[in-house]
């Protein structure tokens, strides 16, 4: 017998019998079954299952894969034949793939009430991102899209970064002039020595011409910061504060503040992620923009000379005296030294009693959406 020949389960059988010289009375014997089963099997209008298949197979001594096979296969022709394409389906697979769209709902990002409201949820999608279709979202595959960002990011990556500029657009600040940034800077180093001065920083930066802009990270975007420009008098900082400890906060903010300084991020986003360990540093690695960002930062929390005069003559032990007359020499808070020790010595375990928690500090002075806030715009 050429198996090829028969396209479907009931074709099979049917050839069987007449192979073997059975009717169907004959194999409903020997299956021990009513003879209405054979009948609608040989008329493909019964499914062969598992035990079905293990029964032929042992009747006419055949693998009972190439009864299940055969099945599958005349299953899934007829499915297609009775299917009717439907393009808006893949596009949905893409937007709820990629973007975290319930997230978004939860979070105030989307007004939308019921996330199975496909219309409604590409509606509120295309208001988010400011597109005219669905398909010219940016984070689509064969979205007609520009690059907005100086690395690849992740649709959540893109979607915070969205956020941000929403927010940012809505805010009055001061009129920006580098000469402002840099003021600003100086004020800002006047306030390390203590925690609780943390909350002056989102006047200070609006007084220089910086929309400052916290908002909690998309689950698995892992931001740090960001830098961009809406125009040429218009810088916007974005931090997630995800990590928060008074040593990562001020590193990232005067990291961003660099960027500004530089005009980074003025023809495509500066986005930041992980900054704390390793990518903190300034290897040949990191890009040029973000070397020198980085050198300005750590250098603002810690004098670098400082520290490594420090380093040099306390390692490898560091005793908490030692710690904290070293912050008071500074007139820094004791958070900074112990963070930039963790990264000098990979032991991020270690002086973990002085990083203290600023993000509470920040906010009730800052424009903050997340954690349970939602920034009353977009809508």
């Amino acid at each position: 017998m050429n198996f090829d020949d028969f396209k479907t389960p009931g074709q099979l059988i049917k050839g069987l019998l007449e192979y073997n010289g059975w009717s169907q009375a004959v194999l409903a014997i020997v299956l021990g079954v009513d003879r209405t089963v054979i009948t609608k099997l040989i008329a493909d209008k019964r499914a062969i299952d598992a035990d079905m298949a293990l029964l032929l197979g042992e009747v006419f001594q055949l693998p009972p894969e190439k009864f299940l096979t055969l099945q599958n296969e005349y299953t899934l022709a007829m499915a297609r034949v009775i299917s009717r394409p439907d393009p808006g389906r893949s596009r949905r697979a893409r937007l709820f793939g990629d973007l975290p769209v319930v997230e978004m709902i939860k979070r105030g990002w989307l007004d939308v009430a019921d996330a199975r409201d496909v219309p409604k949820v590409e509606a509120a999608l295309m208001k988010f991102f400011g597109a005219t279709s669905i398909d010219d979202i940016e984070i689509l595959p064969h979205a007609a899209k520009k690059t907005i960002v100086s690395t690849v990011a992740t649709p959540p990556q893109i979607a915070w970064i969205h956020r941000v500029r929403q927010i940012a657009s809505e805010m009055l600040v001061a009129r920006y002039s580098p000469a402002h940034v840099r003021n600003a800077i100086t004020s800002l180093s006047n306030l390390l020595f203590a925690a609780e001065e943390a909350r002056k920083v989102p006047k200070i930066l609006a007084e220089a011409g910086i929309r400052f802009v916290i908002v909690e990270s998309l689950p698995s975007a892992k931001i740090d910061g960001v830098c961009f420009w809406l125009n040429d008098f218009a810088p916007v900082i974005g931090m997630s504060m995800r990590y928060d400890r008074i040593d990562n906060f001020w590193f990232v903010l005067r990291h961003e503040m660099e960027h500004v300084l530089q005009r980074h991020g003025h023809e495509a986003v500066m986005l930041d992620t992980e900054l704390e360990g390793e990518k903190a540093g300034c290897g040949a690695t990191v890009s040029k923009e973000e070397r020198i960002a980085n050198e300005a930062a750590a250098d603002f929390c810690v004098p670098a000379k400082s520290l490594q005069s420090f380093v040099a003559r306390k390692a490898p032990l560091f005793a908490e005296r030692d710690i904290i007359g070293f912050a008071r020499t500074l007139r820094i808070h004791p958070g900074l030294v112990a963070g930039q020790l963790q990264h000098k010595t990979g032991r991020y375990d270690r002086f973990k009693n002085h990083v203290v928690k600023v993000r509470s500090i920040v906010a009730p002075n800052a424009i903050i959406d997340g954690w349970g806030d939602v920034a009353p715009v977009g809508f």
